[in-house]
């Protein structure tokens, strides 16, 4: 720190922490497209969300060495080269999980699943899978899941089903895996013509992970086949998304899947958390959502009555070209209210 108060540079559209951190540094707030190398020279901290990209680019030659972003994943690090520049990088995991649920089941059950009858196959159990994973069984599907990862490190709860096997059997697949490019389980485009294929007649397959975990061109050529279903939150290329792709899905939306006004406030805290942490001070937090707790018992019409995916399909079918305009005046919606542990 290069004096009392760290300066921190800070997306302007992170809601709810505009006057929290003042007390504490000197505070820059951005478009988050206007992080350049010049405005973030003598930061000491950054404060993100997902389009600011954090590499050598941007930071080599500035001082900044904390970046938190408001978001559950990490896509836009170079998580290389910030370890390798001394640069501590945290993100807000599991934030936005409940509301991701959210619209994944009100999804489904809009689209004809039958929990009563029908299996989901959930890839990737992590903090929004095993939610998903969760409200299913509460609802009363059987629930399939596959997480290779997690398996190998012995903590696949649910059982691990080979991936192969999980697109054979389930009537709907959901994925919620991060993207990579490398490693044992490289995720990008991990659903693709050949795994498309494996899918039962009319299944549906849901993205509300990450655009590149399934290869667009393969789902829309499947979906114009007739061959599969398809349920489309994240997008390859966003925000200029497959149009064609989008035409033939019958939910399609700006990429705001975890858009809930609960998993925003549980966002911000974490990075408000984190930085405090960082710079030794204890920001305001009032007012702001908690940890997400498990409700005792799911039902699907508390699901269909808090959101409805088709209020969100329209405008983007209508005007595509507006995706982040219309991500980025979103309203957020409330979570769904199922009875908790007492």
């Amino acid at each position: 720190m290069k004096d009392i108060r760290p300066r921190i540079i800070v997306d302007d559209n992170i809601p709810f922490i505009k006057g929290r951190l003042e007390p504490f540094a000197d505070i820059v707030y951005a478009d988050q497209f206007g992080f350049t190398p010049e405005l973030v020279a003598d930061a000491d901290a950054m404060i993100i969300r997902t389009r600011t990209r954090c590499d050598e680019s941007l930071l080599r030659d500035s001082s900044v060495k904390f970046i938190a972003t408001a978001t559950i994943g990490m896509d836009q690090f170079d998580l290389g080269w910030c370890a390798s520049a001394g640069i501590e990088t945290r993100n807000s995991p599991g934030c936005n999980a409940p509301g991701v649920a959210q619209y994944v089941w009100s999804s489904l059950l809009r689209s004809g699943f039958d929990p009563g009858s029908d299996t989901l196959g959930v890839v990737g159990c992590g903090n929004v899978g095993s939610i998903v994973a969760d409200w299913g069984r509460k609802l009363g599907a059987r629930i399939i899941v596959s997480d290779p990862p997690k398996a190998a490190e012995g903590c696949a709860a649910e059982g691990e089903t080979p991936l192969d096997r999980l697109l054979q059997e389930a009537d709907a697949v959901t994925l919620h895996t991060p993207l990579t490019r490398s490693g044992q389980w490289p995720t990008f485009h991990l659903i693709g013509e050949r795994e498309i294929a494996l899918m039962k007649q009319d299944a549906i397959l849901v993205n509300a992970a990450r655009g590149p975990v399934a290869d667009n061109l393969a789902i829309r050529r499947a979906v114009a086949a007739g061959r599969i279903r398809a349920i489309i939150d994240t997008w390859e290329g966003e925000p200029d998304l497959d149009r064609g792709l989008l035409s033939l899905v019958e939910i399609g939306t700006f990429h705001i899947a975890g858009y809930s006004l609960e998993g925003k406030q549980r966002a911000t805290r974490m990075v408000l958390e984190a930085t405090g942490k960082r710079f030794s001070f204890s920001p305001d937090l009032s007012g702001l959502e908690g940890p997400y707790v498990p409700p005792v018992s799911v039902d699907a019409q508390t699901i269909l009555d808090s959101y409805d995916p088709f209020a969100d399909t329209a405008p983007l079918k209508a005007s595509p070209e507006d995706f982040d305009r219309l991500r980025a005046a979103y309203a957020y919606r409330s979570e769904p209210h199922f009875k908790l542990p007492e």
